[in-house]
């Protein structure tokens, strides 16, 4: 199975811009739909944004549409989350999950998951 990597979270201001790689390895990974959940603390995992292998669909919260962007290039194995207008209540571990079933946006769709990356938004 494709394994993920995430990377480019960190600290920023409210109203500032982050980018989220998500590099894969392994198996091909235009087999594989590909989405970002987040976990703030103390609550649980949320979905955030998903994309389909052909990239001709994409669904995002309603928390965060306007201000996200999925995208993924299959030629370099590798999906990105542009994040901006940030707000504190962005604040989570962001992940980035695979799934090679039905695209979906629940936990339950996706079967591959990345480490996290912590996003800080302060005030």
């Amino acid at each position: 199975q494709v394994q993920l990597v995430e990377s480019g979270g960190g600290l920023v201001q409210a109203g500032g811009s982050l980018r989220l790689s998500c590099a894969a390895s392994g198996r091909t990974f235009s087999d594989y739909h590909m989405g970002w959940f987040r976990q703030a603390p103390g609550k649980e995992r949320e979905f955030v944004a998903a994309i389909t292998w052909t990239t001709r669909r994409t669904d995002y919260a309603g928390s965060v549409k306007g201000r996200f962007t999925i995208s993924r290039d299959n030629t370099k194995n590798t999906m990105s989350l542009q994040m901006n207008t940030l707000k504190p209540e962005d604040t989570a571990v962001y992940y980035c999950a695979a799934s090679r079933g039905p695209y979906g946006l629940t936990q339950q769709e996706y079967d591959v998951w990345g480490q996290g990356t912590q996003v800080t938004v302060s005030a």
